[in-house]
């Protein structure tokens, strides 16, 4: 049996590089190239009766990128598998196409082996996310949930959004009228409380929650 497969990307010698690796292999017939997401999805659209097995795309791509282009395949074809081989390894991207169902990930610096295992293990119907992929799409995760953890109590919240404000010790101490030393103790125990180094770290935070305008 032969699987028809779809290979999109915008940089012609890393195509040209894929469609000759899939040409030495008998059980995988190209069945298209394209060098952006809307003619594939056009092809698609236009082909409903047409056997596709499996599209792999990058994602920075002309007119439709591969986020996108998955997206319109899982909404249209749900049977077509596919497969992201991009150099892009952000943490929001990956968490995107996990939730819009993508079958795999692989980035474009794997081995030929990886590919061609990443390949076969999603034909099979499984998911496949290479080890690089799956650490930091579970280190965000993870930094998510412990984010989601942290609770500030009212006076913390008070005293990080002066700092945020760029008051000194003694200006917060005077507003809040707390001693200096319970500031510094106020400032300490946030720092370990939000895993920041320094100012710029509780600042950071501060303008992340909206205590402060940009």
């Amino acid at each position: 049996m032969k699987y028809n497969l779809i290979i999109v990307d915008d940089h012609k010698m890393f195509l040209d590089g894929l469609q000759s690796i899939f040409e030495s292999m008998e059980e995988y017939n190209v069945l298209l190239t394209g060098k952006n997401g809307e003619e594939i999805l056009k092809y698609i659209e236009n082909n409903k009766d047409e056997n596709i097995d499996l599209v792999i795309t990058d994602i920075t791509m002309p007119k439709l990128n591969g986020i996108a282009l998955n997206k319109a395949i899982k909404k249209k074809r749900n049977s077509i598998k596919t497969l992201v081989v991009s150099m892009h390894t952000d943490a929001k991207m990956i968490e995107t196409l996990v939730n819009e169902d993508v079958d795999g990930y692989v980035p474009k610096n794997a081995e030929k082996e990886e590919l061609a295992k990443a390949i076969e293990i999603i034909l099979k119907g499984e998911k496949y996310f290479s080890r690089e992929i799956k650490e930091i799409y579970l280190e965000s995760k993870l930094s998510k949930r412990k984010e989601e953890e942290v609770k500030l109590t009212q006076r913390e919240i008070q005293v990080i959004t002066l700092i945020a404000k760029e008051f000194t010790t003694q200006e917060i101490a005077d507003k809040l009228f707390l001693s200096k030393h319970t500031i510094e103790s106020y400032r300490k125990n946030l720092m370990i409380k939000l895993n920041v180094r320094n100012i710029a770290g509780l600042t950071k935070y501060a303008l992340k929650k909206g205590y402060v305008d940009n």
